[in-house]
């Protein structure tokens, strides 16, 4: 049972810990829980519709709703309908969207290299593959039943 508590503390504390360290140094960019994984995905996927954002960051569509409303506001994003479905609301970075979003991925590349300072690239390798497959036993594909 302790190997499970230490498990289970570890998970909390480097989630909580680097949470931190993101909005340490995302501080000045005035950016609310939820944003830099956001902006992050539409970095690389920008003009996505919001069913594929909430999926990709793990967010209730409700929720994905309110914080792009909230980005929308604060000039990062903004939206449009898709050419021949207006039933899509297509998501695009804005200038000030763009800038930020580009600090997020730095930030959180910068971080990802602190994290994993002093392991060797196999290591790295592991270690990724082992919290690849957490994430599959928890969401029920690697044969567990939880």
């Amino acid at each position: 049972m302790e190997d499970i508590m230490s498990y289970h503390k570890l998970m909390m504390e480097n989630h909580t810990m680097f949470s931190r360290k993101v909005f340490e140094r995302l501080s000045d960019r005035c950016l609310s829980v939820g944003q830099p994984k956001v902006l992050e995905y539409l970095y690389f996927n920008d003009g996505a519709i919001q069913k594929d954002i909430a999926e990709a960051c793990m967010i209730e569509p409700a929720t994905v709703t309110s914080l792009l409303s909230r980005m929308e506001k604060g000039g990062l994003i903004k939206r449009k309908s898709r050419v021949g479905d207006k039933r899509y609301m297509c998501v695009y970075l804005t200038e000030i969207g763009r800038e930020n979003s580009k600090i997020s991925v730095e930030t959180l590349s910068e971080l990802e290299k602190i994290a994993l300072s002093g392991f060797s690239e196999e290591e790295r390798k592991r270690f990724v593959s082992f919290l690849e497959r957490v994430n599959s036993n928890l969401k029920g594909k690697g044969g567990a039943d939880i």
